[in-house]
């Protein structure tokens, strides 16, 4: 039978460095194949090659055994190839029928649009996978989990018989993970080849019928599922062996570095308790909408509170004040880490001086000597690859870029470190490295918070957890209780309110 997707001995480099090396691969009709691989393996080049955005400098990719020959996405389209982009980039003040239609619009006899017709077509579209959107809606009103399911919609009923899914749950809460599940068991019911990229392990044990792994631009491992396990992916995927990704963490100090007293968010909300000990981390659990990133933004000043005291060392902070929390050590570490975190046009030194610009500064200047050594001395400590300080932000793997983010706060002296899901489409490899940094600066007295959808990772790097619902804490698990085999049931039935509110 003939493959939906043939690529046959695939090269593609940059400036004379290789990024793929003869990769060869098929992906069949009604299956999925997992794309795995660390940050910088080569699987976005993959991925624009076969979707005619970059030429490859070797090999030939065919679609239903026929050769894309040009570097021209819309052939790529017309010969059946769709692509659901990791960042999406929709139309938002169009509304979803428009958007389904831009560039294929209908008309009636006369050449004006036919928007009856294309709102009922979009309809029947959405319909097909269960998707309840009314097409006349503003598509930048919608969730992003919404607006992929358009986008999926989209490519599909454009003819694309092969689909590439970038990612597709990185941005997504996990409440909308089971509709996106849904719909791609559609699509191969529907005779789709699916080429899907991931970094978590239980999304390739429910959706993978096949997985290809990438490490340093080579193909390294290619089987299916039922020949393969969790360990040999991993593997694949660093290289090594990957002993224990939660590392043992030291035991908090006694004294006390963050202290939060009846911290209130609104003047009809919940209030917070919560003290984080030398050395200790602090998970935060619970659903998505319970408060969690909220909290540690007004605990950091950038989100407004309206009651409560916070204290840094035994000292009072003053809540709403950034300048402040950044001058007492105060850092955080944003959930988005591209739209909050970076400046992606910009150096590795220039991001990583941010914060502390000030400091590295006299009458105006920037003291460049002083300022590259912070710098230079930080990312080393976070180990950041990258091919120097000159290098844009922006060319980095996700891993690296998070990397800055947390090693801008080590130019100057931090007490207190605020983790808002800190791995969040973060390959393994880079995931354990960045775990093994934190344990270490908690190690060096720093008292941390972890916010964490990712329940193994709340689990395996805390020393405690509190479990928020609606703004407040709902619940704590000391660490002899997160080592019990029922404690990702407790977390979630405190998150669902199951359990009685705890007395923290």
């Amino acid at each position: 039978m003939t493959p939906a997707l043939h690529l046959s001995h695939v090269a593609k480099g940059f400036g004379g460095v290789s990024v793929l090396r003869d990769i060869s691969f098929d992906l069949h009709n009604g299956e999925l194949t997992v794309l795995a691989g660390e940050n910088g393996a080569g699987k976005s080049t993959l991925m624009k090659i076969i979707t005619g955005q970059l030429r490859a400098d070797s090999g030939d990719v065919h679609v239903a055994g026929q050769p894309l020959t040009l570097v021209d996405p819309k052939q790529a389209r017309a010969a059946g190839v769709g692509l659901v982009p990791q960042e999406l980039a929709p139309y938002p003040d169009l509304t979803v029928y428009e958007n389904l239609f831009v560039g294929r619009e209908l008309r009636t006899r006369v050449g004006v649009l036919d928007r009856r017709a294309m709102i009922k077509r979009a309809a029947a579209m959405l319909d097909t996978y269960g998707v309840d959107i009314d097409p006349r809606a503003r598509i930048g009103d919608l969730s992003v989990a919404l607006i992929q399911l358009v986008e999926i919609a989209k490519a599909t009923t454009w003819g694309a018989r092969v689909l590439l899914l970038d990612e597709p749950t990185s941005a997504i809460p996990d409440r909308e993970v089971a509709r996106l599940y849904n719909v791609v068991r559609t699509l191969k019911q529907q005779g789709v080849a699916m080429l899907y990229t991931t970094h978590r392990m239980a999304e390739i044990q429910e959706l993978a019928d096949h997985v290809i792994v990438l490490r340093d631009g080579r193909l390294v491992l290619d089987a299916s599922l039922a020949d393969t396990t969790e360990h040999g992916i991993v593997r694949a995927m660093i290289g090594r062996e990957l002993e224990n990704l939660f590392p043992d963490v030291a035991p908090p100090q006694p004294e006390v570095g963050l202290r939060v007293t009846g911290l209130r968010l609104d003047q009809h909300g919940p209030s917070v308790d919560l003290k984080v000990r030398k050395g200790e981390i602090l998970g935060l659990g619970g659903l998505v909408g319970a408060g969690r990133t909220e909290l540690v933004e007004a605990i950091f000043g950038i989100r407004p509170s309206v009651a409560g005291t916070i204290e840094v060392d035994g000292r009072p902070l003053r809540r709403g004040q950034v300048a402040e929390s950044i001058r007492r050590g105060v850092a955080l570490v944003p959930e988005d880490r591209k739209g909050a975190g970076l400046v992606l046009t910009q150096s590795v030194l220039d991001n990583g001086s941010l914060p502390h610009l000030g400091s590295f500064s006299a009458g105006g200047w920037i003291r460049g000597r002083k300022r590259t050594a912070a710098v230079a001395a930080a990312t080393r400590s976070v180990q950041l690859r990258s091919t120097g300080l000159g290098q844009l932000v922006g060319n980095l793997s996700g891993g690296n870029q998070q990397k800055i983010v947390l090693a801008r706060w080590l130019t100057q002296n931090c007490s207190v470190l605020l983790l808002d899901e800190p791995t969040r489409g973060v390959d393994v490899g880079a995931r354990s490295e960045i775990y093994a940094i934190v344990r270490r600066l908690a190690a060096d007295g720093l008292a941390v918070i972890l916010v964490s959808s990712d329940m193994p990772e709340l689990i395996g790097l805390s020393h405690r957890v509190h479990v928020l619902r609606a703004g407040g804490v709902a619940g704590e698990l000391s660490r002899a209780e997160l080592n019990a085999d029922d404690a990702q049931e407790r977390i979630f039935r405190y998150a669902s309110g199951q359990e009685a509110a705890a007395t923290v």
